[in-house]
């Protein structure tokens, strides 16, 4: 049963059920994997931080061939995190769609920081791109790889862990005289691999790259840029997303905020 929905009341953008979650069917992706060069520590929310060093990063860019929020095509920047009671996951810094109604639910329920723009997958001669633009005219982020081989299990497990949490931030700014609300929100998915005719999961890997043609200080995806790749994938599925629980939670109401000008003020 479908118990979870925006707004308008009366004709809500999206809904969902809690139960099963978001459902997606007849998806391809690719993603990459790297350590990242520079600092990102400050992109990450309190109650996590970045384990290792240099960290590490990737580059998701699904298309949803349908899904309970309609087809779109997703990208998604990713840092491996470490949260406070030592669990690790990813932390999602950027995440971009094509679609209003999962921009929505995904900011809505997940705090996850989704923009609209432009985002396409697509095959010429032996090569696969993955492309982000915002606006559509200029291209911020590039995927290219070439799916030579099988990806074995274990390779597919170090790109992409099953089971892995996702992390995001759910952030409400206030209105006047009202409550500003910070929530670390936990989330999970379970992906179904899709096989071939002949039983073989298809998942492949091969040589790629990540570039950023152009750098946006509205859009700063080049943040994550790529050091040592560590791999690249392509991979069809379907998938369900979980919205989980909230690990970490913080309301400043508009009296907390007096009240700390007050204090500051006597001291």
């Amino acid at each position: 049963m479908v118990t979870r929905h925006g707004t308008p009341l009366d004709a809500p953008l999206y809904q969902m059920n809690p139960q099963r979650g978001v459902e997606y069917w007849n998806c391809r992706a690719v993603a990459a994997a790297f350590t990242v060069a520079g600092d990102v520590s400050d992109l990450v929310p309190e109650g996590l931080h970045l384990p290792d060093a240099p960290p590490i990063g990737m580059v998701f860019v699904a298309d949803y061939g349908n899904s309970t929020l309609g087809p779109y095509s997703e990208f998604v920047s990713f840092l491996q995190v470490e949260s406070d009671d030592g669990e690790r996951g990813m932390y999602i810094p950027y995440i971009y769609v094509t679609n209003d109604a999962a921009m929505a639910a995904g900011r809505e329920v997940l705090g996850a920081p989704k923009k609209m723009a432009s985002i396409s997958i697509t095959t010429e001669l032996d090569v696969t791109t993955a492309t982000l633009a915002r606006p559509s005219s200029t291209p911020l982020a590039t995927v290219t790889m070439v799916p030579a081989e099988r990806l074995d299990v274990g390779m597919l497990s170090a790109l992409m862990p099953e089971g892995a949490p996702v992390f995001s931030l759910r952030y409400l700014p206030a209105p006047p005289g009202g409550a500003e609300v910070r929530e670390l929100v936990r989330w999970t998915n379970d992906i179904g691999v899709h096989t071939d005719a002949f039983g073989d999961p298809l998942q492949f890997i091969g040589p790629g790259s990540v570039t950023y043609p152009a750098q946006s200080a509205v859009d700063p995806v080049h943040r994550l840029a790529a050091d040592t790749m560590l791999g690249t994938m392509y991979m069809e599925f379907d998938l369900r997303l979980h919205a989980g629980r909230v690990v970490r939670s913080t309301v400043t109401t508009a009296e907390d905020v007096d009240q700390a000008g007050r204090v500051d003020q006597a001291v």
